[in-house]
């Protein structure tokens, strides 16, 4: 059954406009900020995956949301300017929020630095074309961007500040240097912390805001499938060793997305608030053996 089918529309032309908030990745996180920011908003909800995508959809437009659907592909410049567009055409972009991403059970290095990386990256230049004055961006990262020392300066420097269409040719993103598809996981979310940082200079001239969100272990169905792979363990461990000792359901961390995207933090551009339940203070300390 077609998204239209299910009660979402894809995009038409409307005739009242709202206020736009775009959400990329339609999963557990994405669903729930969705809900939170929705309200009396109009939703442009895009995934690579169209049933994922569908059933979300569905959900939302059962509940009243005034959703719209189109598929995306993060890893294609040409997919996220389409749907930068699209969003553009609905009225004045308000919120951007891109929660895409594989995490390193899901994919290959290659494809993990397309979406979590390049992606990310692209999605940031595309939007910030279209982002109305007094908007908001945020990027859905993860903890595993701390896990990791800073990496050598002029690594940061180019992983920060080299155009999206650059950045998988960088020295640092080759074979060599990543040998795992943790690592390329790990450098991936850095890169995300980097990225907004120099991207709230350039949001900014627009008179907009982006930061970035690094959940811990969250309570959806991809975080079901890192407790039940062959590495489940390890999560197991991280949430025993935390202060906290469970783990989050997305409302938490939409609860944060809400605060980063809304007028009390005004002030706050250019950062990333960790969201953790405590996992990367526990490693820090010595109860977690570092990553890798």
């Amino acid at each position: 059954m077609t998204a239209e089918a299910r009660g979402a529309r894809p995009f038409r032309r409307r005739t009242v406009t709202r206020d736009v908030i775009v959400v990329i990745g339609a999963g557990g996180i994405g669903q729930a900020i969705a809900r939170r920011q929705g309200c009396g908003r109009a939703i442009l909800l895009a995934d690579w995956n169209e049933d994922t995508l569908a059933h979300a959809a569905s959900e939302l437009a059962a509940a009243s949301y005034d959703v719209t659907t189109q598929q995306v592909d993060v890893s294609s410049r040409a997919s996220v300017k389409a749907l930068a567009a699209i969003a553009a055409a609905m009225g004045p972009v308000r919120q951007v929020v891109n929660t895409a991403g594989l995490s390193p059970n899901m994919a290959p290095v290659e494809k993990i630095l397309e979406v979590d990386l390049y992606g990310s990256a692209v999605v940031f230049e595309e939007f910030g074309k279209v982002i109305a004055s007094g908007g908001a961006g945020l990027v859905v990262s993860s903890m595993a961007g701390h896990m990791m020392r800073q990496l050598p300066e002029d690594d940061e420097k180019q992983l920060a500040h080299a155009p999206a269409d650059e950045l998988l040719a960088l020295p640092c993103l080759q074979a060599d240097a990543i040998p795992d598809t943790l690592v390329a996981y790990m450098v991936a979310k850095r890169a995300n912390i980097l990225r907004v940082q120099a991207e709230a200079v350039r949001w900014g001239e627009r008179g907009a805001r982006v930061n970035a969100i690094s959940p811990g272990i969250v309570m959806t169905p991809l975080g079901r499938h890192e407790l039940n792979s062959d590495i489940g363990h390890i999560f197991r461990a991280m949430v025993d060793a935390s202060a906290a000792k469970r783990m989050a359901p997305p409302e938490e961390i939409a609860i944060a997305a809400s605060f980063l995207l809304g007028p009390d933090a005004g002030f706050i551009t250019g950062s990333d608030l960790l969201i953790d339940g405590g996992v990367i203070a526990a490693m820090r300390a010595g109860k977690l053996p570092p990553p890798g």
